[in-house]
């Protein structure tokens, strides 16, 4: 958007007797996206545009087309017209951008590269040493403003504790950014959210997140399935269709495989220690954190398992899926599935709430604070 504005793209426009602030011809951009290398072709320029009008980033000056036309009408980003809808999850992405932009703007950054337990993490901060910049850049008025703040930050996979193990704290524990703002991502990105492997392979994804240390070693794991089977997976990664084809691709040194049992085991054993009832969950003061997950399935599922009821607990989690990546680990407790409060359901319900809704998944989920 800002280089379109720069670029004089973007720019009032008259039609019909009437002056449009702010909006761009349709086929003018579309040039521009081939011309600049954004998109390869026509096709792929379009589909780019249509994927911002369906997240509500772009719109037809006068709404009266709901899809993206190669032509010369006026289209306009919702931001330069004030209709772009600020939900109160793209409000604390916003706040944990300009912060980000701030702190790394900075000479004597409080962001530093620190080592906990012979591990080097990047974007690192302790958490009292945030808090006091915070009041001292005048972004909060008081310690326990900062602290919810932290808190709101880190439910919605902004900033992480290192080793992902606390909350936010007023404290001399560690904490890092977890996305990069500042890294140049390209508009094709948009196109392969139906597949985990382009995104999850940075760390610094703004569409979904991963652990920087996963685990070493092959895993067996249940996923839940798009077509609604359950199957037993062993691989390192998880794949798209064309590596499980057994094409050649430049992610894996060899395909992935399926392996399918003569039955599957739909009820292993419970991974929690122990029972816990909604009103343990619920109660005040309980020592569980509510997190807001994104999970973009891929061709194989979402990679996790539910099991239980009310409440329902995550049972496993393939370390190379989508799942994971969003940062879903055994033994969350499901608070809801895409808005739908889901903790008094069992993990029937809750699996074909998922399996019937959208490729994009938005769970909340509970997890006990160590």
């Amino acid at each position: 958007r800002l280089r379109l504005h720069d670029g004089k793209l973007i720019k009032d426009r008259r039609y019909h007797l009437r002056t449009y602030p702010n909006c761009f011809v349709a086929k003018e951009l579309t040039d521009w996206l081939i011309d600049h290398k954004e998109a390869p072709d026509r096709e792929t320029g379009i589909r780019l545009m249509q994927k911002l009008m369906d997240h509500y980033i772009i719109h037809h000056v006068c709404d009266e087309h709901s899809d993206y036309k190669d032509a010369k009408l006026l289209y306009r980003f919702r931001k330069d017209d004030g209709t772009f809808p600020l939900s109160k999850d793209v409000k604390v992405f916003m706040r944990g951008q300009s912060l980000y932009e701030k702190l790394v703007s900075v000479e004597e950054s409080i962001l530093k590269v620190r080592e906990e337990n012979s591990v080097k993490y990047q974007r690192t901060f302790l958490g009292s040493e945030m808090i006091d910049w915070l009041i001292q850049e005048g972004e909060v008025e008081n310690r326990q403003e900062a602290v919810e703040l932290g808190r709101a930050l880190l439910e919605h996979g902004i900033i992480q504790h290192v080793s992902n193990r606390h909350h936010f704290f007023d404290s001399d524990i560690l904490y890092q950014f977890w996305i990069n703002f500042r890294r140049r991502r390209r508009l094709t990105e948009l196109l392969n959210e139906n597949s985990s492997r382009a995104l999850s392979d940075s760390p610094d994804s703004p569409f979904c997140l991963r652990k920087l240390n996963p685990d070493p070693g092959n895993t067996s794991f249940l996923s839940v399935q798009t077509n609604k089977e359950i199957k037993v997976v062993s691989a390192v990664r998880r794949s798209s269709i064309t590596s499980l084809s057994g094409n050649s691709n430049a992610y894996f040194s060899a395909p992935p495989m399926l392996v399918f049992p003569p039955v599957a085991e739909c009820n292993p054993k419970s991974v929690l220690k122990r029972p816990v009832t909604n009103e343990e969950l619920l109660s005040p003061g309980a020592p569980y954190v509510k997190k807001t997950l994104t999970i973009v399935g891929d061709a194989v599922g979402w990679g996790f398992v539910v099991r239980g009821g009310r409440p329902c607990h995550i049972q496993a989690v393939d370390p190379g899926g989508p799942a994971a990546a969003a940062g879903m680990k055994v033994c969350q407790f499901v608070f809801s599935v895409n808005g739908v409060y889901v903790l008094h359901l069992d993990y029937q319900t809750i699996s074909s709430l998922i399996m019937t809704g959208p490729r994009t998944l938005v769970m909340e989920v509970m997890e006990a604070i160590e």
